[in-house]
């Protein structure tokens, strides 16, 4: 679906804790959305996230969410309970109404937004996840795994995708899958947390996994 136009918009969401803000690819007859957060520093948008946009190729409308810490300037990530609400919200506005996102609903991120989605994933009625490096441990902090939370969509019973950096130093692939288990699909890619600049491979993975979504969703339980 090469060449298919794309519409860019950007709307902004009142969540409680602040102004967030959603931008739109939209193309012209999606075929699904996917919903994606960003990562807990910076002020642009990392090469991955962009690189998913390119997934409206594929006819799904991508949409990237800007929590309101980062709309509002700050450099550091607000407390994750402060991220879920501020999603939540934002998911709440972009799911209801008369420009409500079409189905299937992906949600998902890089890291924190990661975090975040997996969190929220049945709060918000996702019918899958995609996480790209999924920050399982801190680095010097190998004690406090975060698998439980990512635990949370397998146990629901909603795919989950977990894109991870070969060299990730928050968690290799095989970590990932050790702690996951076997009901998560953990795609290795080139890098470490932030894989490489131009993440083609991350992509293609992303690509793989939807293009199996509708099987996927149709088959899998839900408990």
């Amino acid at each position: 679906m090469s060449g298919v136009p794309v519409r860019k918009s950007v709307k902004e969401i009142q969540t409680p804790v602040g102004m967030a803000r959603a931008h739109f690819w939209r193309p012209t007859h999606p075929c699904g959305a996917v919903v994606l957060g960003h990562g807990a520093g910076g002020s642009t948008w990392s090469a991955d996230l962009l690189a998913l946009t390119s997934l409206t190729a594929d006819g799904w409308l991508v949409v990237l969410v800007e929590q309101p810490w980062r709309v509002a300037g700050r450099k550091v990530a607000t407390p994750p309970a402060q991220l879920d609400v501020a999603w939540l919200a934002v998911m709440a506005a972009l799911t209801s109404g008369r420009g409500a996102l079409p189905r299937p609903l992906v949600v998902g991120g890089r890291s924190a937004g990661a975090r975040v989605a997996c969190r929220t994933a049945a709060a918000v009625g996702a019918d899958a996840v995609l996480a790209l490096s999924f920050p399982l441990v801190a680095p010097g902090r190998r004690g406090r795994s975060r698998a439980a939370e990512a635990l949370l969509v397998t146990g629901a019973g909603t795919p989950l995708t977990v894109i991870q950096g070969e060299r990730d130093p928050f968690g290799r692939p095989e970590e990932i899958r050790a702690a996951l288990g076997t009901a998560a699909e953990v795609v290795p890619a080139r890098g470490t947390h932030s894989f490489t600049k131009t993440p083609t491979d991350v992509l293609d993975a992303a690509r793989t996994f939807l293009a199996d979504l509708g099987s996927l969703v149709a088959l899998t339980p839900r408990i």
